[in-house]
C-alpha cells in the first residue's frame, strides 16, 4: 500500500470539492482531488449544465414555433432528440476538458476511485492511502426518491431523464421545485402533455408566494398542468405507462412518472460516521465557518444542510480553502445566495420574501414595490410577461429581490450586490440602467421605492 501526504485533501470533485482545490492551489497549498467518477461531479455531466441545455433547445423550439409573430417564415418539424443529445453532449465534452485542464495547470494531483474516510486527517482509495493535514468532504448528492416508491422502468429520476431518446407524450411529475418545474417546461416544448403533483400550496414553495403564483399562471397559459396540495400515495406501472394515485383518491395516467423530490446528501459508507463526525438524517454538521466537530475536517457543498446550488458550493469551497489559509472569508448566509430556476418563464431570486421580512422585521416596517415587465421596452420586443418585486426596510436597505419572466436570471447579479451589499433604493437610484435592457425593470422598482418613479405610477 502506498502512502501519500498533503496540506489538503478534497473527497469529492464536483462544484464545492474542485473550487476548494482551486482556490486551494492558489494559495499555495499542495492538494488532492479523489473523484471516483469525473471531476465537475453531478452540476456539470448530470444536473445544472445538461438541464439548461435541453432547456435553450426548449427555447428554440419555441421560437421556431412562434416565429410568424417577429415576421420570421419558420415551421418546427419536429425535435430530433438524437441532434439535442449530441448538442448536450458536446457542451458537456467542451466544458469537462476545460475543467481538467484548469486542474492540472493548477497542479493539484487527481486520483480516481472511491474514496472512504478511515481517520479524521486520512482517505483511503483502493490500496494508496491518501493523508492531508486537511481533509474537505465534499461528496456530493443523488436524486431522492419517497418511501416505497422504486425508481426503475417507467418511474424516474432526472438523471434517467435526462438520457431518453424520445419524446414521451405525457409525462407526471412527482414534485413543483425546480427540477420538477424546469423539465416540465422542456417537455413542454418539446410537445408533451404535462402534468406536474406537487403536495405543498404552490409551485417552486420556496419562492416568494407572488412569484410562485406567476409562475402558475404562466404554466396554465402555456398548458402545463399541475396538481396543488394534495399528497402522491402510489403508482403503477404497464406496458404503456403509469397510473398515479393520490391521497385524494384521484389518478392522473402518463407514459413515465420523474420523480423530482428533492436530493439527499451522498453520505452513507464512506467512513464518516466511523470516524466520529456528526451527521444528521445524512447531513454533515458543521459550524458556521463550515468545520466538522473534528478539527481540521471540513465539509462543502450538498452535504452540508441548506440549499443545494452549485454555486452555493463553489462559494463554500473558496471559502473553507481561504479559512485554512487564515485568511477570515466573509459568511454568505443561505438566504443571500441567490437562486435560479430556469423554465420558461424563468424564476430568480436572492433575501427575504415579503413574508418572512415581514416576519423578521415586523409587518408596518416593510414596504415592497411589484413592477410589471409590461412596462418594460426590452421584455416586451421579447415576448415576455412577468414582474420584478422588490422588498425593503422602511428608510431602510433592499432586504429580498424576487423575479420572474424570460431571462430575468441573468439579472440576479445586480440583485445579489444590491441585498448583500445592505442597499438602500436610494443609493441605487442615482445609478442609470442601460436602455433598453430589462435590467431597467430593476432600475424603475429601486426608482418607485426611492420615491422618484419615472416609467411608472
Amino acid at each position: 500500500m502506498t502512502e501519500q501526504n498533503f496540506d489538503i485533501v478534497v473527497l469529492g470533485g464536483g462544484s464545492g470539492g474542485y473550487a476548494a482545490a482551486l482556490r486551494a492551489s492558489e494559495l499555495g497549498f499542495s492538494v488532492a482531488l479523489i473523484e471516483k467518477d469525473k471531476v465537475g461531479g453531478t452540476c456539470l455531466h448530470r444536473g445544472c449544465i445538461p438541464t439548461k441545455a435541453l432547456l435553450h433547445a426548449a427555447e428554440v423550439a419555441d421560437v421556431t414555433r412562434e416565429a410568424a409573430q417577429f415576421g420570421i417564415s419558420a415551421t418546427l418539424n419536429g425535435v430530433d432528440m438524437a441532434g439535442v443529445t449530441a448538442y448536450r453532449e458536446n457542451i458537456i465534452s467542451k466544458k469537462y476538458k476545460g475543467l481538467q485542464g484548469l486542474v492540472k495547470a493548477r497542479k493539484i494531483t487527481t486520483i480516481e476511485g472511491e474514496g472512504r474516510l478511515t481517520a479524521p486527517n486520512t482517505v483511503q482509495v483502493g490500496d494508496q492511502t491518501i493523508v492531508g493535514k486537511h481533509v474537505v468532504l465534499a461528496t456530493g448528492s443523488y436524486s431522492r426518491s419517497l418511501p416505497g416508491l422504486e425508481i426503475g422502468g417507467r418511474v424516474m429520476t432526472s438523471e434517467q431523464a435526462l438520457e431518453l431518446p424520445f419524446v414521451p407524450g405525457s409525462v407526471a411529475i412527482l414534485g413543483g421545485g425546480v427540477i420538477g418545474v424546469e423539465f416540465a417546461s422542456v417537455w413542454k416544448s418539446f410537445g408533451s402533455d404535462v402534468t406536474i403533483i406537487e403536495g405543498l400550496p404552490h409551485l417552486v414553495p420556496n419562492e416568494d408566494e407572488a412569484i410562485s403564483k406567476g409562475l402558475e399562471r404562466a404554466f396554465r397559459k402555456r398548458g402545463i398542468n399541475y396538481s396543488l396540495g394534495i399528497r402522491f400515495q402510489s403508482v403503477t406501472q404497464h406496458e404503456n405507462g403509469v397510473v398515479v394515485t393520490l391521497e385524494d383518491g384521484k389518478t392522473i395516467e402518463a407514459e413515465i412518472l420523474l420523480v423530482a423530490v428533492g436530493r439527499g446528501p451522498a453520505t452513507a459508507n464512506l467512513g464518516f460516521e466511523e470516524v466520529g463526525v456528526t451527521i444528521d438524517r445524512g447531513f454533515v454538521i458543521t459550524n458556521e465557518r463550515l468545520q466538522t466537530n473534528i478539527p481540521n475536517l471540513w465539509a462543502v457543498g450538498d452535504i452540508v444542510p441548506g440549499l443545494q446550488l452549485a454555486h452555493r458550493g463553489f462559494q463554500q469551497g473558496i471559502f473553507v480553502a481561504e479559512e485554512i489559509a487564515g485568511l477570515n472569508p466573509v459568511i454568505i448566509e443561505d438566504v443571500n445566495i441567490p437562486k435560479v430556476t430556469y423554465s420558461e418563464p424563468e424564476v430568480a431570486s436572492v433575501g427575504l420574501t415579503e413574508a418572512k421580512a415581514k416576519e423578521q422585521y415586523g409587518a408596518d416596517s416593510i414596504t415592497s414595490y411589484d413592477y410589471n415587465l409590461a412596462g418594460n421596452g426590452k421584455s416586451e420586443i421579447l415576448g415576455t410577461a412577468g414582474n420584478v418585486k422588490v422588498v425593503r426596510v422602511n428608510d431602510g436597505p433592499v432586504v429580498g429581490v424576487h423575479m420572474i419572466g424570460a431571462r430575468v436570471g441573468e439579472l440576479i447579479g445586480e440583485a445579489q450586490l444590491i441585498v448583500n451589499w445592505e442597499a438602500h433604493p436610494e443609493d441605487i437610484a442615482p445609478l442609470i440602467h442601460a436602455h433598453p435592457t430589462q435590467n431597467e425593470a430593476l432600475g424603475e422598482a429601486f426608482l418607485y421605492l426611492a420615491g422618484k418613479p419615472l416609467h411608472t405610477l
